[in-house]
C-alpha cells in the first residue's frame, strides 16, 4: 500500500509519479501551478472519523465496514446539511440539480 510521504517534494518526484503510473494509481493532489487539492476528500474523512470512527468500537472489518456503510448511506448522504452545497443534504441537491 502507498503511503502519503511528509514532505511534499518526495510526493511531486518523478520517481513517485512513476511508481504511482506502474501501479495504476493517481496522485491525490495536483500539480504545481494547479490549485485544485482535495480538501473535500479530507473534510469527509476528518468528518466521517470524528462522528463515528472514535465514537464507536468495532470487532472485527465486517463490523466496521457495516458501520461505516449505515453512516454514509443512512445519515451522511442524507440529511446530513453540507457547506459545499449551500447548507442541503446531498439527497436534497441532487433533486434541485435533476
Amino acid at each position: 500500500m502507498l503511503r502519503r510521504p511528509i514532505e511534499p517534494k518526495q510526493y511531486l518526484s518523478a520517481s513517485y509519479q512513476h511508481l504511482l503510473d506502474a501501479h495504476g494509481a493517481l496522485c491525490s493532489i495536483s500539480r504545481p501551478g494547479n490549485c485544485l487539492d482535495n480538501a473535500v476528500a479530507e473534510s469527509f474523512f476528518h468528518t466521517l472519523k470524528t462522528e463515528l470512527v472514535y465514537q464507536q468500537f468495532c470487532r472485527t472489518r465486517e463490523e466496521a465496514r457495516r458501520a461505516i456503510f449505515e453512516y454514509v448511506e443512512g445519515f451522511y448522504d442524507r440529511p446530513r446539511l453540507h457547506s459545499t452545497l449551500d447548507y442541503r443534504s446531498p439527497e436534497e441537491y441532487e433533486r434541485s440539480v435533476a
